[in-house]
């Protein structure tokens, strides 16, 4: 369960309360990241960081004390905050001879197949040359909401890790582990040490976001371990401010709650799996069942459609899969109903006959 002899890459997340101190980076803690990454990487391991931070360094830099509720200031503070945050990272590891790579998402990014095989292929390039990529939602120019798109990071690197084959995930907050209630409000909460499976009960025993200048809170670290358990990758949830935290969770103590996967997708299908859908094909209940036994969705067994998607692009069938939808939106609607064979007379010729096949087609549940 926490035998990690044999993990060779590692993410790590660092939350925004961790990082900082009184509204500033704490150079010394970001000191002590680094050479604990270099000892990873000395030991002959990768290492990714996904790195909150930039929004509340953007504020402490021009004295902003309280948290900015809007998007437009908050995207300003990011852009102030990120080269800050980068500097301190950069300066950490220069001393320790090694480099690292600056790298920020959105939402589209992993979403869109194309742009995540290139970021995919960008970062696995830096790790073969040894720089340590550091990671962070763009939030400058993100179109959704700030927080709402990764929520503090916690998903964001639950799906750098899924998307990177990462054996393990390590987030470091300001939170111990998870309790079976929330400590705040109950004094006899207990620590839980190992989830083998999030259930309803786990889920209502996650608390609210976190600080003035973070989004995070238990109940988006438990969404991040849900991610990482379709890939079969551990996550270890601890106290970022334990002395060597990161090398002693390697080494196999006792910190924090680890959460153990369930399942192991391969790559294509955890793509598909945690991607924004464009639209909603309504199915009926033959064609679910013949889904289920890994058959192709057919024209005949679609009811509705919703949204405007191309061909490739990602759909919900009914709420219970996702599938790389074979025509677009228009083209579909001319075809709900029909026979396969009866598709190249309406669309013409070089059109597929079924809609979605097997090996694009992921289930939600278990």
């Amino acid at each position: 369960m926490r035998n990690f002899t044999n993990s060779k890459r590692i993410a790590i997340k660092i939350g925004t309360n961790t990082l900082s101190r009184a509204g500033k980076v704490d150079s010394a803690y970001i000191r002590s990241i680094a050479a604990q990454v270099a000892e990873l990487i000395k030991a002959g391991r990768q290492a990714v960081l996904i790195s909150s931070g930039a929004i509340g360094m953007g504020a402490g830099r021009i004295g902003l004390l309280e948290a900015a509720a809007d998007i437009k200031t908050r995207q300003a503070l990011a852009a102030i905050g990120q080269p800050l945050l980068m500097t301190e990272y950069r300066k950490a590891f220069d001393k320790l001879g090694l480099a690292c790579g600056q790298v920020l998402l959105t939402a589209e990014v992993l979403s869109n197949r194309k742009t995540y095989l290139n970021l995919k292929n960008a970062i696995e390039t830096l790790l073969t040359l040894g720089v340590v990529p550091i990671l962070n939602e763009n939030d400058c120019v993100s179109t959704a909401e700030i927080g709402t798109a990764f929520g503090d990071n916690d998903k964001l690197s639950a799906l750098v890790a899924s998307k990177l084959d990462a054996d393990v995930l390590i987030i470091l907050s300001d939170i111990d582990c998870l309790y079976d209630k929330d400590p705040r409000k109950f004094p006899d909460a207990k620590p839980v040490k190992a989830v083998y499976e999030i259930t309803d009960e786990i889920l209502k025993s996650a608390g609210a976001a976190g600080s003035k200048f973070s989004t995070g809170g238990m109940k988006t670290k438990i969404a991040a371990a849900q991610i990482a358990a379709n890939a079969g990758c551990r996550i270890v949830l601890a106290n970022g401010r334990t002395k060597n935290v990161i090398t002693k969770i390697i080494a196999g103590s006792d910190l924090g709650t680890v959460f153990m996967p369930r399942r192991k997708l391969c790559n294509r299908l955890r793509w598909l799996l945690n991607s924004a859908p464009a639209g909603t094909i309504t199915i009926d209940d033959g064609a679910a069942a013949a889904i289920r036994k890994k058959k192709s969705l057919l024209p005949k067994g679609i009811k509705s459609i919703s949204g405007n998607f191309r061909p490739g692009d990602v759909v919900m069938l009914n709420s219970v899969a996702k599938a790389v939808c074979n025509f677009s939106s228009d083209e579909l609607a001319a075809i709900i109903g029909r026979h396969s064979s009866e598709i190249k007379a309406i669309l013409g010729s070089g059109k597929k006959d079924v809609v979605a096949t097997p090996e694009n087609i992921v289930f939600l549940d278990y």
